[in-house]
């Protein structure tokens, strides 16, 4: 699942201009990335049947970086000459996917992926206090409010995790370590804002290769050599590498240059719904009741985080 805002290349709007209206295409498109990236926790969960947690990690940065590069010469697009653009690609991947990857797949070892997709939701609560100190992005007393909210609902998840912590408990790990994942994701947000003008999907495809080369002497070391395990855990961590990390980068980058990205936020809604759809019926994860009040707090804090937001959508919808 990939959290990087657009840039802008050579001077050319990276978003649609204000005006834009959403087609039908476009609202499709928002379903399709929600699904799919609501299902990434499920599908993770699938993989680490066969597979450890740094390996699923690798496989996925690596078949998503083959496959972004391959995308970016096929159509054309240009590799950055600006040497801070490769410089900060380092970073990039380590925050963007390295990190978030592993984090993500050590942590469903002990929790549900249901959990882990609510744990992404708080992803643009997390980002509002980095953006007020590191970026342009002021908090103002409803994004204030609304971040309050979102933690409420961020405690309400962790729920008797929060005591097991001191512990050394694993699942209490587990739950802290998607939580850190969205984290990562915030500071990957706040690095690509500081990036020189180059197109979103080479940034992707640079920061998904410098991932994979972080993680690839981890693998080797811990895990060892992968071998393809039949079934369905193999096709699992094919799907995680070409689907939500390669493919779903490309239609982001569609819709946010054809309705803007202020429509594509619409798409942090949906990722909680799906991943606990997935989780209880297909998993068979048994959800509790706080997953759910979670899951409203969450929600009502984005609300309130981005009410302007919604208000323009409510308006073009119009």
């Amino acid at each position: 699942m990939r959290y990087l805002r657009m840039t802008r290349l050579s001077g050319k709007p990276a978003t649609a201009p204000v005006g834009s209206e959403p087609t039908w295409a476009n609202w499709l498109t928002i379903l399709i990335l929600g699904v799919v990236w609501g299902g990434t926790f499920m599908v993770i969960a699938l993989a680490l049947r066969g597979y450890g947690p740094l390996t699923v990690a690798a496989a996925r940065t690596s078949l998503g970086a083959i496959s972004l590069i391959a995308v970016a010469l096929a159509i054309g697009r240009p590799f950055p000459r600006d040497p801070r653009v490769w410089m900060l690609a380092v970073p990039l991947g380590i925050f963007s996917s390295a990190l978030p990857f592993f984090l993500l797949a050590w942590g469903q070892q002990y929790v549900a992926s249901a959990f882990a997709g609510l744990a992404m939701a708080a992803l643009p609560l997390v980002m509002l206090p980095m953006a007020h100190f590191f970026t342009d992005e002021r908090m103002d007393p409803r994004k204030s409010i609304g971040m309050i909210v979102g933690f409420a609902g961020a405690l309400v998840l962790m729920g008797p995790g929060l005591r097991g912590l001191g512990g050394g408990s694993l699942v209490a790990l587990g739950q802290a370590a998607c939580i850190g994942a969205s984290v990562c994701y915030a500071v990957a947000s706040v690095l690509t804002r500081r990036c020189p003008p180059v197109d979103p999907v080479v940034l992707s495809a640079l920061s998904l290769a410098a991932g994979a080369l972080f993680l690839m002497p981890a693998m080797l070391w811990v895990e060892g050599v992968p071998v393809w395990q039949p079934g369905i855990s193999g096709w699992a961590i094919l799907v995680l590498g070409f689907v939500p990390t390669a493919a779903a980068t490309v239609l982001r980058v569609i819709v946010i240059r054809s309705a803007g990205s202020v429509f594509m936020s619409l798409v942090n809604y949906q990722v909680p719904l799906w991943s606990m759809v997935f989780g209880a019926l297909v998993l068979g994860e048994v959800l509790p009741l706080r997953f759910f009040a979670a899951l409203m707090l969450i929600l009502t804090g984005l609300a309130i985080s981005q009410w302007a937001l919604l208000k323009r959508l409510a308006g073009k919808a119009n």
